[in-house]
């Protein structure tokens, strides 16, 4: 059986993920939104009262999904439904993780890890660790079944079609079944496991057999009429009650005793080997259909799981969300919009921006220095990445095309890491993005080539993005590379139909950063003597 709460048709993640995706959790800060989303929050009279330690696979699952973009609406829609059910009913998601995770953990403990072969070499051993399998997951497929079906009725297409193709894969008397055959052969594990045998109980086989009669007292035709498990009262091998007990089974007809006869021991344990073996045999393909459902039912559970812990994390630090939209590539629109990472790390109130592009391909963002463009950035960086994997978004409202791929180009400090120039560092990046860009990409230039003059920075700044822009890429760009900016809006501002958009880094008259983008073409200075002056007056106050 398949999980298939990520995509409607496939179990496991599919497609392309980012280039370079180190480069995006680094410059986008997505560390934090995966460090936070795995964090349980514990309230008390509606306050958090502790936040519980971070669960390192929630981290990993967020990060792998995160990074391998979803291609359609359709897909964004399915799982952004199943995020909403799950928002809904944060116990049911909990529990099926919970469940998964026990499951996976106990089965590694048996020797087994799902879908591996067993490490023991010993058909014995092999045969009671399958048994205990077998009945590890009819317990848990029994706790899911439950989970689905008891207290709440998904609405989104992913959990109905789960909660069904869980109903006929494990239907009642599918169970019913497969418990009747571990109940028969329960003497076969439960007679052997110290636990139980502390338990003042021992559980002994009854294995009946029909066989014809050759000559030699040869026996043909053997077939197998039934097999149980009685349980009796344990006593310690050697005791006086053992032995009176040993005593009164010799004395039932037809029947001889086992103990202390090596060669007939070693007969009724093959018997009850081969017989127990034809049983599990029967149902054996139980363990093949559902080796690898804990596992993925685990991690895809555990994306939710994130979901769900991310979106309280939001609501703790004041930041809304809503479920994104799709539409044209070229088109944008988002209703304040904030930048999730500064929210969490900084737990200050961010502000947020509102803005509408349409029919643009290139967006120039400029302004005061510490006016929050590259924070702006970020913001949408963050959002894209979130909407095409289906989590919600910090926006109240949200609206963009499908960008199969994002690529980030930030200014990077100088360290020792580096074995050339800062300026040829960024060439060699962005090299690397040129030669994986398609026509359907996303680029970020946060500050690109500000390692070198004013002049040289915006003739190479210019040169590569209107190459890129010409082929089809749409790029977002902070900059202070002012020759670049102006050049570019000389070249558009007398044409109404211009695919480039001007934002600017509002700033008061008395130098106040509002933090907010406004349309405004580009002007000829970043305002630094205002953080000079400001500077200034810090020191002679101290």
């Amino acid at each position: 059986m398949k999980v298939c709460l990520l995509y409607e048709n496939n179990e496991r993640l599919i497609g392309e993920g980012y280039y370079d995706q180190e480069s995006i959790i680094q410059d986008l800060g997505l560390k934090s939104v995966f460090s936070v989303s795995a964090k349980d929050l514990v309230y008390e009279d509606g306050n958090v009262k502790k936040v519980e330690q971070e669960d390192l696979f929630l981290t990993d699952a967020l990060r792998r999904v995160m990074m391998v973009p979803l291609r359609t609406k359709e897909e964004i829609v399915y799982r952004q439904e199943i995020v909403k059910d799950f928002l809904a009913n944060e116990e049911q998601v909990r529990e099926l993780y919970d469940i998964s995770r026990d499951v996976v953990f106990k089965w590694g403990t048996l020797g087994k890890i799902p879908g591996e072969k067993a490490k023991q070499s010993n058909p014995v051993t092999r045969l009671t660790t399958d048994i205990r399998i077998i009945r590890l997951l009819c317990d848990s497929l029994s706790r899911v079944r439950h989970v689905m079906e008891e207290g709440w009725e998904p609405s989104s297409k992913g959990l109905k079609n789960f909660k069904k193709d869980l109903s006929l894969n494990f239907s009642r008397e599918r169970e019913e079944n497969i418990r009747r055959v571990l109940d028969d052969i329960s003497f076969y594990t439960d007679g052997s496991d110290e636990e139980d045998s502390g338990k003042g109980r021992t559980v002994k086989p009854r294995i009946v057999l029909e066989s014809g009669l050759e000559d030699g007292l040869k026996l043909s035709s053997l077939k197998l009429e039934e097999v149980s498990s009685s349980g009796t009262k344990f006593y310690r091998p050697g005791s006086t009650m053992d032995k009176i007990q040993n005593f009164k089974n010799s004395l039932i007809p037809d029947s001889f005793p086992v103990v202390g006869d090596v060669r007939i021991a070693e007969q009724t344990d093959l018997l009850e080997f081969g017989v127990v073996s034809f049983l599990v045999d029967r149902i054996r393909g139980f363990i093949d259909e559902f080796q690898s459902f804990f596992t993925q039912l685990k991690f895809q559970s555990g994306f939710y799981l994130a979901a769900v812990q991310l979106k309280a994390q939001m609501e703790r630090f004041g930041v809304g969300f809503c479920y994104p939209e799709v539409c044209g590539n070229r088109d944008m629109e988002f209703a304040d919009l904030k930048e999730l990472v500064m929210a969490v790390e900084q737990r200050v109130v961010v502000i947020g921006n509102s803005c509408r592009f349409d029919k643009k391909d290139l967006l120039i963002i400029t302004g005061a220095n510490q006016g929050g463009k590259s924070t702006f950035l970020r913001s949408i960086g963050i959002a894209q990445v979130m909407m095409q994997c289906g989590l919600p978004v910090a926006a109240a409202r949200y609206k963009s095309g499908i960008f199969p791929g994002i690529f980030v180009h930030f200014t990077r400090r100088e360290d020792s890491e580096m074995n050339s120039g800062r300026l040829d560092e960024e060439l060699k990046r962005m090299n690397g993005i040129v030669e994986n860009l398609r026509e359907d990409s996303l680029l970020l230039l946060n500050e690109s080539f500000a390692t070198t003059t004013e002049k040289e920075g915006s003739v190479i700044a210019y040169d590569i993005i209107k190459a890129l822009v010409e082929a089809g890429v749409r790029i977002f760009t902070v900059t202070h590379l002012l020759s670049f900016a102006r050049r570019v809006h000389e070249e558009m501002k007398d044409d109404p139909d211009s695919a480039v958009e001007f934002l600017s880094a509002e700033r008061k008259e008395n130098g106040v950063r509002t933090y907010r983008m406004i349309r405004h073409e580009p002007e000829l200075t970043s305002f630094g003597l205002d953080l000079y002056e400001e500077i200034v007056e810090k020191n002679v106050s101290i």
